[in-house]
């Protein structure tokens, strides 16, 4: 047995100065001492051999198994540091070359300022599926039975499921409101949330719609909200994205689930208030509805009307990145053209 280890222990050094690789190496160890190594096999001699030369031979095992292991440790190190040498010739004081890096779609980027803006004033985050139900969607947030928004010319119904009325009509969500009085249906007032996501609408696209966009929606009910508290809001939440103050007016405006409601604009900031193709000329740009909730939302959700109030804002996501960039037509944002996006990284 002595001569066997000697010539093991020969030929294992052997091999591990010939390995070039740590994979190399690797593969050497698990012959030298895997479970059907030679080594293991003379492990597996030692109770055969006479019971005087038992301990010698165990010993002399064990240290040329510590040998090769030592050796083999001792190897890696010196192939690692080779790995990491540098050509002679190598010039460190030249600039390296970037790799291609990935940045933030600006949508998503506005998105995560937001969620920030309105965190600072104590508001959860709240996310919901892409489909809703007619109850959701139109049901429980006031919407006639007969209102045109029901009709598949604007409202994605989902095949096999659009027939009936109520939970069993389902439809990929035409915009965020049906998620805020889910919200309010499992969680205890007050509230103090936004509900960022995509919604759907069949409709022609333009320089200033699509059918598949952003909102980001912000709600409040409490007992004692005023409608002027829900205004400076407003004002705080785009001086804090824009690093500015930016002008805001309010005009009347219908919708369903508010009363009273309103047109919320801001100036528009691709011509500075003077009149371009994305404000109409105007100098003016619609970017959410707002409004006190309805009082026939207010008790879909489960709430007394006469008790709880509150303010109410849908922002159109899209078109807020639109006045951050100063870009003129919203369809550059979801086309995926990398040289339009690779200006926002």
């Amino acid at each position: 047995m002595r001569e066997k280890l000697d010539a093991l222990l020969r030929e294992g050094l052997a091999k591990i100065e010939a390995a070039s690789s740590e994979a190399e190496l690797q593969d050497v160890k698990a012959f030298l001492l895997g479970k059907q190594s030679p080594l293991t096999a003379l492990m597996k001699e030692l109770p055969k051999v006479d019971v005087a030369l038992r301990p010698e031979m165990g010993r002399m095992v064990n240290e040329v198994k510590t040998k090769l292991t030592a050796q083999m440790d001792e190897r890696r190190n010196d192939l690692k540091m080779k790995a990491s040498e540098v050509a002679e010739d190598f010039d460190i004081t030249v600039p390296g070359t970037m790799p291609p890096s990935g940045g933030l779609h600006p949508i998503t980027q506005m998105c995560y300022d937001l969620n920030d803006a309105f965190r600072s004033m104590g508001f959860e985050i709240f996310e919901e599926p892409e489909i809703t139900s007619e109850l959701y969607g139109f049901d429980r947030l006031n919407f006639p039975p007969d209102h045109p928004a029901r009709e598949s010319m604007d409202t994605y119904w989902l095949a096999g499921h659009d027939q009936g009325h109520g939970g069993d009509r389902l439809c990929l969500r035409p915009h965020l409101t049906g998620g805020s009085v889910r919200y309010l249906q499992t969680h205890k007032p007050p509230y103090r949330f936004v509900y960022p996501g995509r919604v759907y609408r069949n409709e022609t696209t333009d320089a200033r719609h699509e059918r598949a966009f952003f909102q980001y929606e912000a709600l409040v009910v409490d007992k004692d909200f005023t409608f002027t508290a829900g205004k400076v809001m407003i004002k705080s939440i785009l001086s804090k994205v824009f690093g500015r103050d930016v002008p805001v007016r309010m005009r009347a405006g219908f919708f369903p689930f508010v009363e009273p409601g309103f047109e919320i604009d801001m100036g528009c900031l691709v011509c500075g208030g003077k009149g371009c193709s994305v404000c109409k000329h105007v100098g003016w740009i619609e970017i959410m509805p707002g409004g006190t909730p309805h009082p026939n939302v207010l008790r879909a959700a489960g709430l007394d009307p006469d008790e709880y109030t509150g303010f109410y804002v849908n922002i159109g996501l899209d078109r807020l990145v639109m006045m951050r960039y100063g870009v003129d037509d919203i369809r550059l944002f979801h086309g995926g053209d990398l040289r339009f996006l690779e200006q926002f990284r």
